[in-house]
């Protein structure tokens, strides 16, 4: 089963008696699973289900839902409320009266506070039950398209991210078969370095001298590093293959990825184990970024 990402966007309309709706939903990277609503005043009653959905279908992510609402409820008649015009009017007159100026235009008046009012019948409980399964309904196909979105961006993902592990692979391969980390490299490379400080004429014990360096040649060891990188790369294929919300789970392993990285290159004690270190670092940090969009 193919990843999802936390990046989508969904639209969905619909309509019933008159009443046009759409909803709009954004789903952008999160920590946890974040929803935030912004309902048309009246329509209140459908957060606390929108939310509801919103946690059975997602598990992370910072998502936005806007519903957007047009047209006439059937019932639905518009008053002239005449008080308020002829106050208006009255008011007005007087002050072109006083200053001078255009005359009083309708729609200008009409375009005022107050002087239209449009009244809706009050909807009975089943009349509103039904309305808001209808748009319920319609913010369910919403849900789907996101998911679907989000599961393309996430295959596209994995494709990416599969292709960086398998490159951390063979640069932990690379670095294992590394001619610098033979024995006979290892004893040249602590020769040349024990000769140079003999020749310094310098009072040095031989015993004391090869102690030293074999402790310094057991720290410069790499094969811990080695090890644990082909099992976190095990890991990550693992997850990949896994029908889980793994983005966590692998944020944290892209972390221990980055450790042996980082230790690789400290322990490194020839230029072309340093040069695959860094490599590797660099893979990794790319690999990150891509972990961040994970569900």
């Amino acid at each position: 089963m193919p990843i999802s990402s936390m990046t989508g966007f969904a639209r969905a309309s619909s309509s019933r008696n008159g009443l046009l709706w759409q909803w709009e939903v954004k789903s952008v990277n999160g920590k946890a699973l974040d929803v935030r609503c912004r309902l048309p005043m009246g329509f209140e009653a459908l957060e606390a289900p929108l939310r509801a959905a919103l946690t059975q279908a997602f598990r992370r992510g910072n998502l936005q839902v806007n519903l957007t609402v047009s047209g006439a409820v059937a019932g639905e008649s518009v008053r002239l409320n005449t008080d308020v015009l002829d106050q208006l009017v009255a008011a007005g007159e007087a002050l072109r009266d006083r200053i001078g100026g255009e005359p009083l235009r309708a729609d200008a008046l009409l375009a005022l506070r107050g002087v239209v009012e449009v009244t809706a019948p009050i909807e009975d409980e089943a009349e509103l039950e039904k309305r808001n399964a209808a748009m319920l309904k319609s913010f369910g196909d919403a849900l789907a398209s996101l998911a679907a979105a989000r599961r393309e961006e996430g295959a596209r993902l994995q494709s990416v991210i599969s292709a960086q592990i398998g490159r951390i692979a063979e640069l932990t391969q690379a670095a294992r078969d590394n001619p610098a980390r033979s024995v006979e490299a290892i004893k040249t490379r602590l020769a040349d370095q024990v000769a140079r400080l003999m020749e310094t004429g310098a009072n040095f014990d031989p015993d004391r001298l090869h102690q030293e360096a074999v402790i310094l040649a057991t720290r410069a060891d790499i094969q811990e590093e080695l090890d644990r990188l082909q099992s976190h790369v095990e890991a990550a294929h693992a997850l990949l293959a896994s029908s889980d919300a793994i983005g966590r789970k692998f944020d944290f392993l892209a972390q221990e990825f980055n450790r042996e990285a980082n230790t690789l290159c400290s322990k490194a004690s020839d230029r072309t184990l340093t040069a695959i270190g860094l490599d590797l670092k660099t893979v990794i940090d790319q690999m990150r970024e891509q972990v961040q969009n994970i569900e």
